[in-house]
């Protein structure tokens, strides 16, 4: 009888722990791959890059209609992924502004409340600077919530770009 009353004392304080989420309300991100994307030139223009994420409530994402402060046009907000381009010059990473930003907005990913997500997002991006001479370079990016959480900064290995068609 002591047993069977443990085992239920036990089984009533185990039910009634509360459950943490596996993982924190700041997303968190690793680099996955970049893989180049075909062409008939030969020319490197664009490539895929794959990372993984875990958020611990699941507000990772905008909606099209997601346009109010502080997601608005106006707002650096507007945008949930963001995405720096270096290239490497004389052996040193140098940051260049593209003509064209390379953030983006990644779609909503979960239309739950507090919902812990993970998994992994593929972007397109372009590589190929054609105002440089310069063939290697590499990213750094980073994903914010809807509750503006930034996530960790991860940084690309090298990426050679062929600049010159065959």
């Amino acid at each position: 009888m002591k047993k069977l009353c443990a085992v239920v004392f036990l089984l009533i304080l185990l039910s009634s722990c509360n459950r943490e989420d596996p993982f924190p309300k700041e997303p968190s991100i690793a680099f996955v791959s970049f893989e180049k994307t075909a062409t008939t030139t030969g020319i490197d223009n664009g490539g895929n890059l794959t990372f993984s994420f875990q958020d611990g409530d699941g507000n990772i994402g905008l909606d099209a209609t997601d346009l109010e402060s502080p997601f608005d046009t106006s707002s650096v907000y507007y945008y949930n992924f963001f995405c720096t381009y270096y290239e490497k010059q004389n052996g040193e990473f140098v940051e260049i502004e593209l003509p064209l930003s390379l953030n983006a907005r990644i779609p909503r990913l979960s239309e739950e409340e507090e919902e812990s997500i993970e998994g992994t997002i593929t972007l397109p991006l372009a590589i190929n600077n054609p105002l440089s001479s310069f063939d290697t370079i590499r990213f750094d990016f980073y994903i914010v919530d809807r509750a503006l959480n930034h996530s960790n900064i991860v940084t690309t290995p090298e990426i050679i770009v062929n600049k010159k068609s065959q």
